[in-house]
């Protein structure tokens, strides 16, 4: 090994760093979309959403890549940027769930351009099996493990109802797959070395709705009925979060 790669693999970075990495590379996409070469971290952190000092701080992990009175080298940046989070090769996605969420997934744009490509759309239901969605034509979900070996495929996204999201995840699992994006509402448990990212976009509209009611003037009064979330009043209508103060399974 290299002392170049040595030094690299030694690198820890924050997970909140790592979170904020597609952030900037997103900006700088736009950036260099708008012709603009060069910026200076106070403009790339406003094109970012986040301040100045906690942008610097965090490319101070990844290397010395400004030079100062000039800036950041717009296109070398976003690159560094890529590169570092693996979208400068090309990884295959396979999607399972091909309800209306799977068919918006699949016609997702942003895949491709980001270093992502779709290889496969699964589903359990045999009425959609033949069908094409974004070109590519839906098959069994029994078809994932010859999809994964003869693809390569590491990342999986489920887009299934709640209740097949569990075994969804434990086959792929089985099959190889090491990296999940779970749309499906609920957690899904998985194994060391597994790691799963959680989109659910009832908990980000009811946050925005958390905060739309403080914008109001305060608190509502609680459903009757509504259990308590441990330490909080309870939002209007929700359900306790598992594992706080005893709350469902």
């Amino acid at each position: 090994m290299s002392a170049r790669s040595s030094s690299e693999a030694a690198r820890v970075i924050p997970e909140a760093t790592v979170a904020r990495l597609p952030v900037y590379l997103r900006a700088l996409t736009g950036l260099a979309e708008s012709g603009i070469r060069t910026c200076s971290s106070e403009d790339l952190a406003s094109a970012a959403g986040v301040n100045s000092a906690k942008l610097r701080k965090d490319l101070s992990y990844l290397g010395s890549y400004g030079t100062r009175g000039v800036g950041y080298d717009v296109d070398y940046l976003r690159y560094q940027i890529a590169r570092e989070i693996g979208v400068t090769q090309d990884w295959p996605v396979v999607i399972v769930g091909i309800g209306n969420l799977g068919h918006a997934l699949a016609n997702y744009s942003g895949f491709r351009s980001r270093g992502f490509r779709v290889v496969a759309l699964l589903d359990a239901d045999p009425v959609v099996h033949g069908k094409k969605v974004a070109g590519i034509e839906v098959r069994p979900f029994d078809d994932l493990e010859a999809i994964v070996r003869d693809d390569a495929v590491a990342i999986g996204v489920i887009a299934t109802p709640a209740a097949a999201a569990q075994d969804v995840a434990d086959r792929m699992v089985g099959v190889g797959i090491t990296s999940i994006l779970n749309f499906a509402p609920g957690v899904i448990a998985v194994p060391d070395g597994v790691d799963v990212r959680k989109v659910d976009l009832s908990i980000e509209l009811q946050i925005l709705a958390y905060h739309e009611q403080r914008k109001a003037g305060g608190g509502a009064e609680p459903l009757a009925g509504a259990e308590p979330i441990a330490g909080t009043e309870p939002i209007a209508g929700t359900e306790p979060i598992a594992g706080a103060g005893g709350g469902a399974a």
